[in-house]
């Protein structure tokens, strides 16, 4: 926790940005849990939470290979519901890392950011 907020980070362990943001939280002694999207999915709810704070346009990474591999039916006439279904169905292709500490938000890694919302 930092400040008595829960931290959570969201990504793959193969993700270079997550891995630099995992190491930066370690080196600063931020206990943190790591939550792994390959691995452990992410649901709806906590989904729509995220588009609704962040919008899907910022969330759905376009430039993944996932999404590059998807159908271009799949990849046409992108709407916020399509977005978060594509989505559900391959959470790779969420943007990362996504850092939830407390009430913020923070995706991508930025070192000022994650020092300003941890402390």
């Amino acid at each position: 926790m930092a400040g008595g907020k829960e931290v959570v980070i969201y990504g793959i362990k193969t993700c270079e940005t997550t891995t630099k943001a995992r190491k930066w939280l370690d080196g600063r002694g931020v206990a943190y849990r790591f939550h792994d999207y390959r691995v452990d999915g992410v649901d709806r709810a906590r989904l729509k939470g995220w588009v609704k704070a962040l919008g899907w346009e910022k969330l759905l990474n376009k430039s993944s290979t996932t999404f590059r591999a998807l159908p271009d039916a799949a990849k046409e006439g992108l709407t916020e519901a399509k977005a978060v279904g594509l989505m559900l169905e391959n959470p790779t292709l969420i943007k990362r890392p996504l850092l939830e500490a407390g009430g913020a938000l923070l995706l991508g890694f930025k070192p000022e950011a994650y020092q300003a919302a941890l402390g």
